[in-house]
């Protein structure tokens, strides 16, 4: 058997022929659910493969720590947001961050040409380390809603993220949804 990552509350496993991803979560779980909860860092890239239609980000707040001197391990960079990712006007995901930058590559990605994280990745060309820390879904205002929380970290970067989906209905629906 090939390595093991036991990551928070995901497991990936692999062979040389086989694959075995398994995600701690509550029981109703489906399967697309499943994929969203697992991506490392292409979340908006997945949303616009299941529902065939371009998916946006919309910053609604970021607060950014003084740069000084540039990224570094000594010196890092600190930034909370919060972003929407949406398909048209319907938020699919509302994810809220903290995110510690410490290479000047990194600083220039998100501050000057503002990436969005997962955009980051891709640039680098890099697969982020990837730690699945919670799962929930609950009830609110009649919609069920579901959430995870999660870390993305490569050379430069490390991001901790809480994304709410806050209609499950989109999974089931697909693109009907969106109307």
């Amino acid at each position: 058997m090939g390595p093991v990552a036991t990551n928070g509350l995901a497991r990936d496993t692999y062979t040389g022929a086989s694959t075995s991803v398994e995600i701690d979560g509550p029981e109703d779980l489906t399967g697309i659910e499943r994929i969203m909860l697992a991506a490392q860092g292409d979340l908006q890239r997945l949303l616009s493969a299941f529902l065939a239609r371009t998916i946006t980000i919309e910053c609604i707040y970021s607060s950014t720590s003084p740069r000084g001197a540039g990224a570094s391990k000594d010196n890092p960079i600190k930034q909370s947001r919060q972003v929407h990712l949406k398909c048209g006007s319907r938020i699919l995901c509302v994810a809220t961050s903290s995110v510690t930058v410490t290479s000047p590559q990194c600083e220039r990605l998100l501050l000057d040409e503002k990436f969005a994280l997962g955009q980051i990745f891709r640039h680098l060309r890099t697969y982020p380390n990837f730690t699945l820390l919670n799962v929930g879904a609950q009830t609110i205002d009649g919609k069920r809603e579901l959430r995870r929380t999660y870390q993305l970290a490569t050379e430069g970067i490390l991001c901790e993220i809480l994304e709410v989906f806050p209609d499950r209905d989109m999974f089931a629906m697909g693109e009907a949804w969106l109307s």
